[in-house]
This record gives structure tokens, C-alpha cells and sequence, in this order.
């Protein structure tokens, strides 16, 4: 005979056990759910480089029969510099049409991140995302300068959303170096193209100066919800600062080295 400790034990085990059979099967479901707009086929073919680091990049993760549908839904993004997608305290964000969102949520799906994951044989599910966008740049020195990212993040995913981009400048690299001269590929931000690399102190990217609309999405898987939060508030914080003319033209001037103190541009 079962003691009744015994039998609340195995009611429970079995509880548990189908609590995680459901979840296992919803995530096999929503793996299943294709992208909206993303194409899986595509990113699947990617391919991960490891010199000078590890990075992967192809043209048509969004294909481009989709340019106009998408663009139309994006947001407008008055100036230079990186805006959040969302922000706090009533700081400005970026507001965007359902079609767009659709990218959005394709970006932020797991279906996603299990890709990004196998492409570099890591567990993210504890790396939550943060997602900021830029749509000029104005040919100032300072901008597109050479880093390697935050160490509080662990994988970057640059998507392209710039509608054609005809210039020789302006193209992001894959650099070997802090020099922006030592890179070793280079690719327009145009509608569709994907560049992701895994984070590390030699994960140096830029681009040389040039004015235009150039409009560019970052995903970033993190190491906290706390770091997500201090990049949406420093970033609607500097939004805020541009919207101010005075304010935006000290700000466009002022060295990278500065942004430790006061919002980064980026």
C-alpha cells in the first residue's frame, strides 16, 4: 500500500512532468509558426566565420520583394544617432506600423533565437534582447566609429533597412582592429542584409562617415534585464536631448569617450 506522503509525491512529480511536457510541446509549436517576414531558409545558410572573430552575414534574411510593404510601416527617425524601441518615464521612442512590428516580433520570437544560438552553439534563453534603430548619419568624424561592444552583451544582430544605399562610405566592416582601414568585408545597410557576431574584445565593427538616410536595426542579447533597461532609458534620454536643437548641436560634437557620463549616441 502507497502512504499518503508517498502519493502526494507522485501526484506532484506527475504534475510537474506534464507541466513540462505542455511547455516543451508550446515551444515545439512556436518553432513550427514560420516568420512573418524573416526567411528561415536563408538564415539557416548563414555561415560563421572565425577570423577575425565570429561573425556571419547575408544579404536577403528579409527578401526584398517585401521593401516596399515593410518600409512603409517603419518608423520615421528625425535625426542621427540610435532610438529605442521602447523607453521609460515618458522618454521618446520609436513608433512604427503592423507591418513592421511584424519584423519586431519576428526578431524577438524564440524561433528566432534558437537559430542564432545553433549558429553559435550557446544558450540564450537567459540573454534578454534589446533592440535599437538609426536612420541618418550625417558625415561627422565621430560617427560610425570603431568598437567592439558592450561586455554586457553577448551577441549583436544588425539587420539593414535602408531602402538603397549608392555610396563607397558609409558601409559597415568587419574590422581586425580599432583602425577603421583594417577590415575584412564590408556591406551596405540595405533592406534585408543581416550581420551577426558573437561579442568579444575583438569584435571591432564601424564605418567611415557619410551623410545620408541610412537606417539600420540592432538586436543585442544581453547579460541582464537591468542592463536592457539602462540602454532604452539612456537612449530615450538622448533622444530626448536631440529633439532639443541647442542641446542636439553640443551633443553631435561632443568625443565618444564622453558617453560614459552623459547619453551615448549609440
Amino acid at each position: 500500500m502507497i502512504s499518503s506522503q508517498a502519493g502526494i509525491s507522485v501526484t506532484y512529480h506527475m504534475r510537474t512532468l506534464r507541466r513540462d511536457v505542455l511547455a516543451k510541446g508550446a515551444r515545439i509549436m512556436l518553432d513550427d509558426k514560420p516568420f512573418n517576414y524573416l526567411d528561415e531558409k536563408a538564415i539557416e545558410r548563414l555561415k560563421i566565420n572565425t577570423e577575425p572573430y565570429e561573425w556571419g552575414y547575408i544579404p536577403d534574411a528579409i527578401p526584398n520583394i517585401y521593401l516596399d510593404k515593410v518600409l512603409a510601416d517603419a518608423p520615421v527617425i528625425p535625426t542621427r544617432g540610435s532610438y529605442p524601441i521602447k523607453s521609460y518615464f515618458g522618454l521618446p521612442h520609436l513608433k512604427y506600423g503592423p507591418e513592421f512590428k511584424k519584423v519586431i516580433d519576428d526578431l524577438l520570437s524564440e524561433k528566432f533565437r534558437r537559430i542564432v544560438e545553433k549558429k553559435f552553439n550557446m544558450d540564450l534563453s537567459k540573454n534578454p534582447p534589446c533592440i535599437v534603430m538609426m536612420g541618418n548619419t550625417t558625415g561627422h568624424y565621430n560617427e560610425g566609429y570603431a568598437h567592439n561592444d558592450s561586455k554586457h552583451k553577448i551577441v549583436t544582430v544588425l539587420v539593414g533597412f535602408t531602402r538603397e544605399w549608392p555610396y563607397e562610405r558609409g558601409r559597415l566592416r568587419i574590422l581586425r582592429s580599432s583602425d577603421r582601414s583594417d577590415y575584412e568585408f564590408e556591406f551596405a545597410p540595405e533592406f534585408g542584409a543581416m550581420l551577426m557576431f558573437k561579442v568579444s574584445d575583438k569584435s571591432w565593427h564601424g564605418f567611415l562617415p557619410q551623410k545620408g538616410p541610412r537606417m539600420s536595426l540592432q538586436l543585442c542579447y544581453c547579460d541582464s534585464q537591468a542592463y536592457v533597461r539602462s540602454e532604452y532609458f539612456r537612449h530615450g534620454l538622448s533622444a530626448l536631448v536631440k529633439s532639443v536643437p541647442a542641446l542636439d548641436w553640443i551633443l553631435s560634437r561632443l568625443p565618444k569617450n564622453i558617453w560614459g557620463i552623459i547619453p551615448s549616441k549609440r
